[in-house]
């Protein structure tokens, strides 16, 4: 029996106290860059998502930094191409939109199958460079979005496993 894909996601732009944005390049399309994205597997919670997909994209464990829940969602046609990963009749998906803060740009482990190479870039750039619109409405939100540096965990930062 083929498992499809949920019509639930998560977008997680991960980003640096000074607004540089990493960006991941699609193995299955080169030349698309784009955050952190992933559907929801089984009962998995939201938060759940998005540390497993963080983990499998980027090798970063989303508990050592700060993750905002920024309480907004997209709902948009799936791209044609892509439909067949979700049961037949499916073509919309409801993505859930995520902001991972980090101190500065860390090296990241790419998983070779889901992508090529990954770049830091100004938040302006890199909203320039992605393929989705959603994607770059979210970089472009960034400076509203930008976590004071301390406390860790400021108004509007959760820790993994709250609101989820």
């Amino acid at each position: 029996m083929t498992q499809y894909k949920q019509p639930v996601s998560v977008l997680v732009v991960i980003y640096t106290i000074k607004l540089e944005v990493l960006l991941l390049e699609r193995a299955d399309h080169p030349g698309y860059w784009q955050s952190v994205t992933g559907s929801r597997d089984g009962g998995e919670t939201l938060a759940e998502t998005v540390l497993r997909e963080v983990r499998e994209e980027t090798g970063l464990d989303v508990r050592r930094y700060v993750l905002t829940d920024w309480q907004t969602q997209n709902a948009y046609e799936i791209y044609p191409h892509w439909r067949y990963r979700y049961a037949p009749g499916i073509t919309h998906n409801t993505e859930h939109v995520f902001g991972l803060q980090l101190p500065h740009p860390v090296d990241i482990q790419l998983e070779p199958r889901e992508h090529l190479n990954y770049q830091w870039l100004a938040w302006q750039d890199a909203a320039e460079k992605v393929f989705s619109p959603s994607n770059r409405a979210a970089i472009l939100e960034l400076p509203k979005r930008q976590i004071p540096p301390s406390p860790p965990f400021a108004k509007g930062g959760m820790e993994y496993g709250e609101n989820g």
